[in-house]
């Protein structure tokens, strides 16, 4: 009997040591690979990605993997246009977070008012959303995805736009009727802001070749001011939607001089997804300001930036 109790035992350890914890098979979390920019996102993350409708406009493709915060400690992942956070504590589907990268962000910028009070709806905080701006937060998720307004309509970068605690939104009123409302890629603009750690932008499948599917120029000029006749710079940056270079977009650059007419160069971008673009400053008005216009060319997709500067008084 002894010996039948001992085996007994031992058959029932060997039981337990062969199941999950808990003794019942754990389910697998879901998850899924983006090709657009070689990134996974699973478990809490993609439930939450897929609750919401049109998610890949909302929130954009992953930018990075899943990873531990070093500041607060959390789960975090960066998105084109926002970035998630991770509450173990919250109760079962109120664990993730949109991060507040609208508030993180924003500085004022100039002012425009066009408010009425026809088209408007007035927040807690005495901000409004107006027109095109309230359609799309409304039908996309209002407070819970977007957060409350932090500010009124401005101008930024040569377009209307508007903050909120989560996104920015902008006014693009070339683009067909429907898709006018932009979402500023603020995930992408944070995860520079913050320093996080470059390599997190490398594919998870690195050996796998990501289809470019969008690229964002971004245009600087060398100096601020320049005398009334003097050598500037410009230099042009074409990146994808992984942040990886853009080799051989083609640059279209427009300067607009107050004293003048456009003068455009037009040139291939290098390995590292860059154009630089000298030229002389020839006898420009005293207190006026030079206009850079950059229109990029890739594959049938395009991107524009601008850029300025001043003429010293």
């Amino acid at each position: 009997m002894k010996s039948l109790a001992r085996l007994f035992v031992i058959v029932f350890v060997l039981s337990l040591l062969v199941l999950p914890a808990g003794g019942v098979l754990a389910q697998e979390e879901p998850s899924r690979y983006f090709s657009q920019t070689g990134h996974n996102v699973s478990g809490d993350f993609l439930r939450f990605y897929d609750s919401v409708a049109n998610a890949e406009q909302i929130f954009g493709y992953p930018l990075t993997e899943a990873f531990t915060d070093a500041k607060s400690g959390r789960l975090i992942q960066y998105f084109t246009r926002t970035r998630f956070e991770f509450y173990p504590e919250q109760l079962d589907g109120q664990r993730v977070r949109i991060s507040t990268l609208g508030e993180y962000l924003y500085q004022p910028g100039g002012q425009l008012n066009l408010f009425t009070p026809i088209g408007c709806r007035t927040f807690p905080n005495d901000k409004a959303v107006c027109y095109d701006f309230l359609d799309f937060f409304e039908k996309n998720g209002g407070e819970a995805v977007f957060g409350y307004p932090i500010s009124g309509f401005e101008f930024l970068n040569e377009r209307i736009v508007q903050h909120f605690q989560n996104a920015r939104f902008e006014w693009y009123p070339e683009n067909p009727e429907g898709s006018k409302v932009v979402l500023a890629d603020l995930g992408r603009a944070y995860f520079s802001f913050a320093a996080e750690d470059p390599t997190r932008l490398t594919p998870a499948s690195a050996s796998q070749i990501i289809e470019v599917l969008s690229i964002q120029a971004r245009a600087f000029s060398w100096k601020a001011v320049t005398q009334a006749n003097d050598v500037q710079t410009v230099y042009v940056i074409v990146q994808d939607q992984t942040l990886s270079p853009v080799q051989d977009a083609i640059a279209v650059v427009t300067i607009y001089f107050p004293n003048g007419t456009p003068r455009s160069v037009s040139l291939p971008t290098n390995q590292y997804g860059v154009v630089i673009i000298p030229f002389e400053v020839v006898d420009q008005p005293p207190g006026s300001l030079v206009t850079v216009y950059v229109q990029v060319y890739y594959q049938g997709k395009t991107s524009s930036a601008v850029t300025s500067f001043r003429i010293w008084k």
